[in-house]
């Protein structure tokens, strides 16, 4: 097992990822302080698809077209699928008998009842959709009030859980609500503030929504985090395996106190998220998986050209992140050697499936022949960058009785609530 240059144990070497274990006396996060009077909900514009060639249009009660004017360009009826498409220089909705309507830049999707939803591609939204052109083809744009974007966030993120798991739902919606305060207009150049998958948060619209879910973004409607009276940076993620991380470990610009590395784990010394399918893992790669693998991400990775990544010497971890984390992993390649830094590990030591490696708290065993890697295996702990929130740590806490003011305060220790609208 290579853990930093010394050989350990599985077991052994876990334990020193989450090292200092003895939890210490966790704060509670006051009672919310009220925002401004009268201040309203905000907008959030969420983009769904970026580049479609085109996408199915409807709704269950009725869907009205619009230009950005206002003028109608067709009532599509209820139940009836149409398909927006490029048309020239501009967008169009064809009818299924091949009918369209009058191109324009963008096409306004507003449902005929207002409590009903708009369809795209099957799926039911809130609020309104609008249609774009983008450089390679459709950006499609869910329009709609924060409580009700959260109602479509909160149970896509978080699954189906039960009534003892209540408290860690309030908090990811307080959480989600706060990322997506801190984060609106991050993508105002591509015509949208946040995008529907991971790379923000995971927004399945209506679909998505569950009563459970439902109740948590009702309980703590307008409530934020807060640092000296801005939103915090809300990260959150899986499965921290036992530890969380320090931001500046992840992300260069995250160092707030508020971010900071600590034991995740409960008085008998079990984590809070052991709980998890993803808690414990293990992955392997044959030398030929390996040095495809490493063909396919090296490239966009350090910039390696693929044709230099042949027979892999060696691969070790050369530093470990105070949280016990992969900071630095050495690869050999020919006569050279090529470093991977912690943020890009990840990225580039990724499984047969292609998807990310789980997470960057892991330890190695290589086995060699003839002077080159014929395999390689890691066993790791945890899913996601581990800095801030621990979805499973926060279903463990719930069960374990802590409500949601104090699941928040471990995660983002001197952080406030704070009730905005």
């Amino acid at each position: 097992m290579r853990w930093g240059g010394t050989v350990l144990g599985v077991a052994a070497a876990l334990a020193v990822a989450i090292a200092s274990c003895t939890p210490a006396p966790v704060p509670v996060v006051p009672a919310p302080t009220p925002g401004p009077a009268g201040a309203a909900e905000p907008m959030v514009r969420v983009g769904m698809v970026v580049g479609a060639a085109g996408a199915l249009l409807g709704g269950p009660a009725g869907v009205a077209v619009t230009d950005p004017s206002g003028a109608l360009l067709a009532d599509i009826p209820a139940g009836e699928t149409w398909r927006a498409r490029l048309d020239g220089g501009g967008l169009v909705a064809v009818t299924p008998a091949g009918g369209a309507t009058a191109s324009s830049q963008v096409l306004e999707l507003t449902p005929s009842d207002t409590a009903g939803f708009v369809a795209i591609n099957g799926r039911p939204y809130r609020g309104t959709v609008t249609i774009l052109r983008d450089r390679t083809g459709l950006t499609i744009v869910n329009r709609l009030p924060m409580e009700w974007y959260l109602l479509g966030v909160v149970s896509a993120e978080m699954g189906r859980r039960a009534p003892a798991d209540q408290e860690a739902l309030q908090a990811q919606a307080i959480v989600s609500r706060t990322y997506a305060m801190r984060n609106t207009r991050r993508w105002d150049a591509q015509g949208f503030d946040l995008y529907a998958g991971v790379a923000d948060q995971v927004y399945g619209g209506a679909g998505s929504e569950t009563p459970e879910g439902r109740e948590a973004v009702e309980a703590t409607r307008g409530q934020i985090l807060t640092y000296d009276g801005a939103p915090i940076d809300a990260f959150f993620y899986s499965t921290c395996g036992g530890r969380t991380a320090d931001g500046p470990e992840v992300f260069a610009a995250a160092n707030r106190p508020y971010l900071r590395s600590q034991p995740d784990v409960a008085e008998d010394g079990t984590a809070y998220c052991s709980i998890s399918p993803r808690f414990r893992w293990h992955e392997e790669w044959t030398g030929a998986q390996l040095r495809s693998t490493l063909q396919r991400t090296l490239p966009p990775a350090l910039g390696v050209p693929a044709s230099e990544v042949g027979e892999i010497r060696d691969v070790r971890v050369t530093y470990r992140t105070p949280s016990g984390r992969v900071g630095r992993l050495s690869i050999g390649l020919g006569r050279t050697d090529v470093d991977i830094a912690g943020p890009s590990v990840r990225q580039v030591l990724r499984p047969a499936s292609g998807e990310l490696l789980r997470s960057s708290t892991f330890t190695l065993t290589v086995s060699s022949g003839g002077g080159h890697v014929t395999r390689l295996a890691a066993d790791g702990a945890g899913a996601g960058h581990g800095v801030g929130f621990c979805q499973w740590g926060a279903v463990g806490r719930a069960r374990a009785g802590q409500d949601h003011e104090r699941i928040l305060a471990a995660y983002y220790p001197g952080a406030a609530l704070e009730r905005r609208y």
